[in-house]
């Protein structure tokens, strides 16, 4: 059984009338309070008694062997009270601290019986059945806001529309095409050129043509 178990199931020495660790540390905190104050005084007399010793010196060897005598008397005690107060502030910041874990422990203890009498009567598989219901409504939610969204008689297929549109651009074109009316070919032939003119055009050509020659 560990230390931590002893200390919970004895209640912290309740059960044996031992004091609480209120009044533990109230007791440790007036014991570090009266050792510190005897530290202050032990450091005032061993100031004085060094002041002693330095007025007499040597020219007064007795008075100033027993101030020093005392001073050395007050160090040791001074220095037995810093270790007493040494372990004492180690056993309260012990103390402290077990009853701060004791708290802690207990707090959580409240808490894990809340969380289980929360949980008490709640059922995962209602949870479950709840949550399905809820989904199910918003996916019928969502299937109304669709219907009542879309536009009425608006439903055609884009690609047929432009299908029909290019058919229409065709037959047009075609209408046109049929209604234009070529010129008719003449049926008799065009008067001939007579011979002296078409020799005359051709001296005139091959004079203009020496003459840029030249």
């Amino acid at each position: 059984m560990s230390k931590i178990h002893k200390l919970f199931k004895s209640g912290g020495g309740k059960g044996k009338g031992g004091p609480t660790p209120q009044e533990a540390l109230a007791r440790l905190r007036e014991t570090e309070e009266m050792l510190t104050k005897k530290q202050e005084y032990l450091e005032a007399r061993i100031e004085k008694e060094l002041a002693v010793a330095k007025k007499h010196g040597t020219r007064d060897k007795r008075v100033a062997l027993q101030a020093l005598k005392r001073k050395k008397r007050y160090e040791k005690q001074l220095s037995q009270i810093d270790g007493t107060l040494s372990t004492i502030e180690f056993q309260r910041e012990a103390l402290e601290n077990s009853y701060t874990n004791t708290e802690v422990f207990k707090n959580m203890g409240y808490a894990a019986q809340a969380m289980k009498k929360v949980h008490k009567n709640m059922d995962v598989d209602k949870i479950d059945e709840m949550m399905q219901d809820i989904t199910e409504q918003q996916d019928i939610a969502q299937e109304i806001t669709e219907a009542l969204t879309r536009k009425v008689g608006d439903d055609f297929d884009e690609d047929e529309l432009l299908a029909e549109l290019e058919e229409l651009e065709q037959e047009e074109l075609n209408n046109k095409m049929t209604n234009v009316r070529l010129p008719s070919v003449p049926t008799t032939s065009l008067p001939s050129q007579p011979a002296s003119s078409r020799k005359r055009v051709e001296d005139d050509d091959m004079k203009q043509l020496a003459a840029w020659a030249s």
